[in-house]
């Protein structure tokens, strides 16, 4: 969620670090026949445990007799290695370009199995109330970390304010943009100082975490991504585990009861600030964007 966005931008590389010191549990029959054995407790990483949302979804797995623990995370460089190591089972935490930096750095292959829910990035001004206002010659600040700063660009292509090179990918940078063809100057700036940046631009990109900093509300967007562009696909927050359990029914199932769940999807949605757009995206589709992804990462290095 927003969390997630703050400790991405500000993570450079994705390192290996100490995973949990609880047993795995790849030695058990259930994981290598694809289904949970009645007595195992399925633990899922997650980095807010405290979230509301958590404790009303091991509920509605109970109910449905599925047993889960809900492992808290200080640090999100720490849960993909944890769910690598079978230290955790599933982890929901992160979108995919995120899971594909972690997967080509380190060579894993942690699949999604399920979608939870986009956070749309929007477009701002305190000049202008629609996109065709902004004039040619604009400065459009844009943040400067790798996935807002790519996602970014992408909505501005998209708005018809900017054309990219690369023709706009998870991992695109103000570099990819064409100048010349290009109706706006694009100024990367620092995500916590974009909205004291605003008198002097034309219009931002702004993150969710520093909307209300930068006197905004979300519905105040002069033009957001739109979740059903495939272009922004990957920024969707998933369930991900292990290439040899994505299809275990047991997570399947976990997956469908969070997706399902009124009680669990409005304490998302709460905990979002009303940004939350809930996805049902196929497991089958998820993976195959999370392998595009992953090619065009592989494209950066």
């Amino acid at each position: 969620m927003s969390r997630f966005t703050r400790a991405l931008a500000a993570a450079g590389a994705i390192a290996l670090v100490g995973a949990l010191s609880a047993c795995s549990n790849s030695t058990d029959p259930a994981a290598t026949d694809g289904s949970a054995a009645a007595d195992e407790v399925i633990k899922i990483g997650v980095v807010g445990a405290s979230d509301p949302q958590w404790e009303l979804f091991k509920t509605a797995a109970a109910d449905e007799g599925i047993k889960i623990e809900v492992v808290d995370f200080g640090e999100y460089t720490a849960v993909n290695p944890a769910t690598t190591a079978g230290d955790i089972q599933i982890n929901q935490f992160q979108h995919l370009p995120f899971l594909a930096q972690y997967n080509v750095d380190t060579g894993s292959d942690l699949q999604p199995i399920g979608a939870t829910a986009i956070y749309p990035l929007g477009l701002y001004s305190q000049k202008y109330t629609d996109v065709a206002s902004i004039p040619a010659g604009a400065k459009v600040g844009v943040p400067n970390d790798t996935t807002n700063q790519a996602r970014g660009l992408v909505l501005l292509q998209a708005q018809g304010l900017v054309k990219l090179t690369d023709g706009g990918t998870a991992f695109s940078t103000a570099a990819e943009v064409d100048k010349a063809a290009s109706k706006v100057e694009v100024v990367t700036i620092d995500a916590d100082k974009i909205g004291a940046s605003l008198p002097d631009l034309d219009a931002a990109i702004i993150n969710n975490d520093f909307i209300e900093q930068a006197g905004f509300t979300a519905d105040q967007a002069i033009a957001q991504d739109d979740p059903s562009d495939p272009k922004a696909l990957p920024y969707v927050n998933v369930f991900a585990t292990t290439a040899e359990q994505k299809d275990n029914p047991t997570y399947l199932k976990l997956v469908e009861i969070f997706q399902s769940n009124q009680g669990v999807l409005d304490a998302v949605q709460e905990q979002s600030g009303g940004t939350a757009v809930f996805l049902q995206t196929p497991a089958s589709e998820l993976q195959s964007t999370l392998a595009t992804v992953e090619s065009d990462y592989k494209a950066t290095k």
